[in-house]
């Protein structure tokens, strides 16, 4: 699993890099195969000012599925690493089940797993109007 965490706007500090890390492994290890590269944005909004304003943008890059980005603010950093990590865990997992679930299904994978997609007509060789059926 390769790994990039970036800072914006602030000095990322050895323990919060840590912490981010090992927050990104114990929620998506357990779809580690199908993970390509994770990278992980962390901004301070409003700079010294303070606030509800530490920023965590994770994009979770998938093979053969779209990729997961989550997005959290909170007022401390260790709290939107948690809440996006946690979030990211939750939804690779739904779209690896629903992968899998069609798969086994025969059906075909969509481009896209979470738009909806239009009911194909399975009748190919059966006229459409009444005239072209000799009525």
């Amino acid at each position: 699993m390769q790994i990039d965490i970036q800072a914006r706007r602030f000095t990322l500090t050895d323990a919060l890099r840590s912490h981010a890390e090992r927050r990104l492994r114990l929620a998506l290890t357990c779809c580690d195969d199908h993970i390509q590269r994770i990278v992980m944005r962390l901004s301070d909004i409003n700079g010294p000012r303070g606030g509800v304003d530490k920023h965590c943008h994770l994009q979770v890059v998938l093979a053969g599925l779209p990729d997961v980005v989550i997005e959290d603010t909170e007022a401390d950093m260790y709290v939107a690493i948690n809440r996006a990590t946690d979030r990211a865990g939750r939804t690779l997992i739904r779209k690896v089940n629903r992968q899998q679930t069609l798969l086994k299904q025969g059906h075909p994978l969509p481009l896209d797993l979470d738009v909806e997609q239009p009911a194909l007509n399975t009748t190919f060789n059966e006229p459409t109007k009444q005239q072209d059926r000799g009525l």
